[in-house]
This record gives structure tokens, sequence and C-alpha cells, in this order.
């Protein structure tokens, strides 16, 4: 059953100008002062129970022991909660017939009142004083995390004393301050404008909430697409020697000295392991990914009913490729059997977080100055700028700019003080790119990606196509033969990672609990699940497969820059679509866009018609 919401209309303004420049940073400044730290977690009604309420729920026969701890007892939580105006007003609904269920938390009596076998009102009721801390109905008795609790996701990163430092230096470091009124620096502002909406969902407003995220996703899908298919001039004839390229004349172009921005890099890079160490927790995400590397190790299967632990029964949603990822960590810190500090998962997270960033780097330093050598060129082709170890400037800056961007958005900390896996699939993708130009390579790791969460399969066809549109492909050995290297690595990867779930529990149990239960999954953090709107959704859904194999007939001659934006467009068009988003996602897209906006197009103007 869908939940019904009255959603705010929204509407995205995408033609870029000074005042929509300014409009855009005002709302960000708006929300970041604000604050992503929300006030105490608080849907509806958290009063006191009025005195003398006669309204007695029954106490429910399984009620939990008393801790030793609490000075609170199950009845008198029960009797306290009774005279919540939101038990009150769902008692009144109901016809005077409410039933009840109790459950510990740490320090917290959690009191479920239920109509007709559905959870209508959830009260929480402290253990030690009896007062009620919380109350809440609608979405929020179901799904924890539009409760609107800091510390569930993000902690510290929350508090507007780090977050408003953190998107200052974002976009002001990355600033070209030669010319301040440009439109990439209005995508750093979009990018930014994600916290607009993420304060809403830290007050617990979710019917604000996730209508806001869709203005920033349609800007940044508009954008892709236009740099993905405007037409570049090429400025050298095949064979010539192209110039060493210029720092980027259309992206971004930060003209902060090089030795502020490299200890930028290095302040924020200690900044961040800090602050994980210090105050970060393991989601569900994470706490999975150990979860099913222990099954790994014990030879035991990661997709079934039952495999996973009572407190999180679904962390077999995830593709094995993710699992196996954490196998290393979780064989240096052993999972104890229960959601604890959970050393493996963090250890892992801070590990993908700086392959992403090593992975920038590389990629920054190989693009910057590439001369001649193509995105998707054959191995052993020319590359006029000298070897990988030559210092030159535009490549130092490139990888330096890149390096920034993620270290100081606070998108990319979030997912690391979520010690989620979304760095994982980030990662995959950026050293995808980095080895473009071999087939087997990009295959293998795309394989990879797509066998650690299901969603980069949709970048499939693009990079079959490589750097030329299939439809300006000859058939012709040296057309073909990239397309076959690449096809069976990607095919290799993808059946390596499924030959466990093959063995046992089996192919069908595999399906039903991944992409089956994906699927068929409900969510109020959409507006696809919050509104009845099947018919725009299976338009989106539509829309979203054909842009992606659009992109791999067209455009027929693409440079890196607007491969890497096609492909960010598809991931964006992809998640527009998803019934269940947030803002960790964010991460998917996130390396593929930051290259588009930073590619110079100086760096790439001879593409060669026999590469792919």
């Amino acid at each position: 059953m869908r939940l019904p919401s009255n959603l705010p209309g929204v509407k995205a303004t995408l033609a870029p100008g000074p005042a929509l420049l300014l409009l855009i940073l005002a709302l960000a400044l708006v929300a970041l002062a604000a604050g992503l730290h929300p006030p105490p977690a608080v849907a509806q009604g958290t009063q006191e129970p009025q005195a003398g309420s006669t309204a007695r729920t029954p106490l429910p026969s399984n009620a939990p022991e008393q801790p030793s701890d609490f000075e609170i007892s199950a009845e008198a939580a029960l009797r306290l909660a009774d005279g919540d105006p939101n038990v009150e007003a769902a008692r009144e609904a109901a016809g005077g017939s409410l039933t009840a269920g109790l459950d510990v938390e740490p320090g917290r009596w959690e009191v479920g009142y239920f109509a007709a076998n559905e959870k209508v009102v959830l009260v929480e009721v402290d253990g030690v004083s009896g007062e009620i801390r919380n109350s809440f109905t609608g979405s929020a008795v179901i799904w924890p995390m539009a409760r609107g609790r800091s510390a569930q996701f993000g902690h510290v990163l929350n508090s507007p004393w780090v977050w408003f430092p953190m998107a200052a230096v974002f976009f002001f470091a990355l600033l070209d301050w030669r010319r301040p009124i440009r439109i990439v620096h209005l995508d750093l502002l979009v990018l930014l404008s994600f916290g607009v909406s993420h304060a809403f969902f830290n007050a617990a407003e979710i019917g604000v909430s996730v209508p806001l995220y869709y203005p920033p996703l349609l800007y940044l899908l508009t954008r892709m697409l236009w740099i993905g298919f405007r037409s570049r001039p090429v400025s050298a004839a095949a064979g010539e020697q192209p110039a060493p390229a210029p720092r980027s004349p259309t992206g971004l172009n930060p003209t902060a000295p090089m030795k502020v921005l490299i200890a930028l890099c290095i302040v924020l890079a200690v900044f961040r392991v800090t602050i994980n160490v210090a105050d970060s927790g393991v989601i569900d995400v994470g706490y999975a990914g150990v979860v099913g590397a222990d099954q790994i190790t014990d030879a035991e299967p990661i997709y079934g009913e039952g495999v996973f632990p009572a407190d999180n029964p679904t962390g077999d949603t995830y593709g094995p490729a993710n699992y196996f990822a954490y196998v290393p960590f979780e064989q240096i810190f052993p999972w104890s059997g229960a959601w604890d500090d959970l050393l493996a998962a963090r250890a892992a997270a801070l590990f993908f977080d700086f392959t992403c960033l090593f992975g920038l780097i590389v990629l920054g330093r190989r693009l910057g100055g590439r001369g001649r050598r193509s995105a998707g060129g054959e191995p052993g082709d020319p590359d006029p700028a000298g070897r990988f170890s030559r210092l030159a400037e535009p490549r130092n800056h490139l990888a330096v700019t890149l390096a920034l961007a993620w270290l100081a958005y606070p998108y990319t900390s979030f997912v690391l003080q979520s010690n989620s896996n979304d760095s994982l699939l980030a990662a995959l993708l950026i050293w995808s790119l980095v080895l473009f130009a071999q087939p087997l390579a990009r295959g293998a790791l795309l394989g990879l990606a797509a066998m650690t969460k299901f969603a980069p399969l949709v970048l499939a066809p693009l990079y079959l196509a490589g750097e030329r549109g299939l439809l300006g492909l000859r058939t012709r050995r040296r057309d073909l033969r990239p397309i076959l290297l690449y096809s069976g690595a990607f095919i290799a990867a993808c059946a390596l990672m499924l030959a466990h779930p093959t063995i046992d529990p089996g192919l069908a149990t595999f399906w039903d609990r991944t992409i089956g239960s994906q699927a068929g999954r409900e969510s109020p953090f959409s507006i696809w699940g919050q509104a009845d709107l099947e018919t725009l959704h299976t338009l989106s859904k539509l829309a979203a497969a054909g842009l992606a194999l659009a992109v791999a007939l067209l455009p027929r001659r693409r440079d890196f820059g607007r491969l890497a934006a096609l492909g960010a467009s598809v991931m964006i068009a992809v998640e527009l679509t998803a019934e269940h988003w947030f803002y960790l996602y964010i991460v998917w897209f996130l390396p593929l866009l930051l290259v588009a906006l930073a590619w110079n197009p100086g760096t790439d103007r001879s593409p060669s018609p026999s590469r792919t």
C-alpha cells in the first residue's frame, strides 16, 4: 500500500544566470546556517500525557522484562504512552480499540500502537525519567530513518560548524575568482543545494525533504546531457601534435595557488579520518557487508531467508561483489556476532574512500597531460605528454582539482561518516575511467561495480561503445576487437561473482533477495512512494532505459569529458526513477560528473576513428 502525502509542487529552474546563481546560493546558505543539525527529533505531539487519562491499552503478554538500569517498568511506560495526543487521536480514529507492543532500546521503551494489525503510532518513553521523548505517526512509525536523528547518518558532520565550513571550502576553493559568474559555479551551488532537502530530512519532515532533492537531480541531468551531446570543434587534424592544454576555459578552473589547494587537500584528508574515528557510526549497509564477509569465510550462503541476523534481516539485498570486498577487513577485524563498533566496516569505508581519492588523482594526472591519446585508445598508443612520472602543470592542476572536490564535498564525507558501501561503487567506477583505454579492464571493473550494486548495469551500453558511438563503427576487425574484449571481461566478472550464489542457495533465491526485492520495494523516500504517480513513474523508467541505449549510439564521436557526462546523465536518470533514494547515492554519479565538469576539451583534440 502506498503512503499518501500531499506533496508541494516542485519546479526545477534550469536556466543559468546571475540571478539564479544568487538564489541557489541563498537557499544553500539558509539551509546550512539553519542547520543540518536538527532540533530534537519530534514528529508530532511530544506533550506529556494528560493527568487523569482513563484510556488503558492492555499490556501485551510478551512485554520485555524491565532492564536493570531502567526506573520505568513496561506497564508504567505503556500507561505514560497511553496519554500521548497521537495515541488518543489514533484510538478515536480506530473506534476506541488499539493494541500495543513494547520493545527495549538503549535508554528507552518503544511503545507501538496497532489498529487492524497496522502500526499507527510509535511512542518513545525514557527508561529512567518516564519522559516521552518522541511520538511518531505516518512513515516515521515504520522507517527509523524518517525520525530525524542526526546520529543515524553523518553524526558530527550534521553540525553546522562542520558542514558549513566544508561547503564553503568546496565552493570557494574551486572558484575561478577571475570570472566568478560562470555556469560551472552554478553547478557547484546546485551540488550543495542538496543540503536544503537534507535539512528538512534531519528535522523529520520527509514530506518536504523528498520533493526538494528532485530539482538538483533534474538540473544536473540537464547539464550532463548538454555537455554530453553538444558539439565541440576538433581543433587539430588527426596525426597533428596538439599544443599543451591550458587550464580549462569552460570547466572547473580554481585559481587559488597550487600550494594552497594541496594544503587544503591534506587538511581535509586528515580531518575526514579524524571525525570518522572520533564520531561516526556504521549503518545497516556496512553491517551487512561484514556479516556477508563472515558468511563467505565460513563457506555459508550469503542469500536467503534467515541468513542475516534478526537486526538486519534484509542485509542480503546487495550484489556478491559487495560482500567479497569486505572479506579482508573482516579477517583482520573478525565480526563479534553483534551490531557493535564493527571495526571491519569502518576500516573498509576508509579504504574505499581513499581508493576513490587516489583514483581521482591518477585519473587527473593522466587526463591533464594526455595530449593526443584519446579516451578509448588502444594500449600502446603514443602519449606525447610524456611518461606518467613526468610532472606537468596541467595534469597536476586537474589531479588536485578532482581530489579537492572529492575531499571537500560534504556528501562524500557523509558516506564515510555512515561507513556505508557506496564509496566502493564510486571507487570501481573511478578506476574504470582510469583504465578506460583498456577494454578488458573497463569491462571487468564495470562488471564488479554492477555486482556490487546493480545500478551501474545501465552503463554497460556506453562502456561497450567506448569513444565511438556504435552508429559510427564499421564491421572490421579493428573496430570489433575492443567490443569483444570488453564484453568478454564484463561477462566473466559477473559470472565469477555469481558463482558463489549459484552453488548455494541458487540463482532463483539470489534474484528474489536482491533485484526482485528491490524492484518490489515501497518507500516514502521518493515521490513515487509518497504519491500515486504510476504513469509518470513508468514513463520515467522508459526514458532512463532509452537514454542508456541512446548514449551507446550517439554522438558518434565523443572525447573523455563527453563520455563522463553521458555516464553521469545515465546514472542520474536511473536515480530519478528509484523507489527509494537517499543522499548516499550522490557519490554514484559524482565522479563521472566531476570529470565532466573539470575536463578540458583541449587535451583530446584528435580522436582516431579506429579507437573505441
